[in-house]
């Protein structure tokens, strides 16, 4: 891995000064990342209704709305560019989406990236000790295949993987 830290003005500096760190990862130490992309936003809300009217007045349009009773939730996808928002709505106060806002309120629940090999990046990061909050990967919304990873690996965002069904 290669660090490289340049200051606003074109020189290079030290990392305690303002900068932009631009990284370059070698693809043979960790396997090609290149793949990834935002898929969504994972938003909490009390209501989906509630939460349209303002999406809708930024010019937002819900494409697709349906339940997923496993997770015990309501999710309606509005479309940004290339990736979406997706907004939450318990459908019990024991779920984890309930328990979430309970706690903590409305809000970013978590970042979903995309991934074609969903089953390969599963194994690779078990492999690797890293901490996840789901057990297997599992079918949710419009039937595309998911898997969490644990806020404890990835530095405090809960970090959903998802790939095509």
């Amino acid at each position: 891995m290669k660090l490289l830290a340049v200051a606003a003005g074109g020189e290079k500096t030290s990392m305690a000064h303002d900068m932009i760190a631009v990284v370059d990862m070698k693809t043979s130490e960790r396997g090609s990342l290149s793949g990834l992309q935002l898929d969504h936003l994972g938003v909490a809300v009390k209501s989906i209704a509630s939460a349209r009217e303002f999406y809708g007045m930024l010019g937002m349009v819900v494409t697709h709305q349906e339940q997923v009773d496993h997770e015990q939730v309501r999710v309606a996808m509005l479309p940004m560019g290339e990736s979406r928002l997706e907004l939450l709505e318990a459908t019990t106060e024991d779920s984890v989406i309930g328990r979430f806002v309970a706690k903590r309120g409305e809000g970013l629940h978590h970042v979903a990236l995309r991934t074609g090999e969903i089953d390969a990046l599963f194994a690779r990061l078990k492999e690797n000790g890293v901490r996840l909050a789901s057990d297997a990967i599992r079918t949710g919304a419009g039937g595309h295949r998911y898997f969490f990873v644990h806020p404890e690996s990835t530095g405090g965002v809960l970090v959903e993987i998802v790939g095509e069904g």
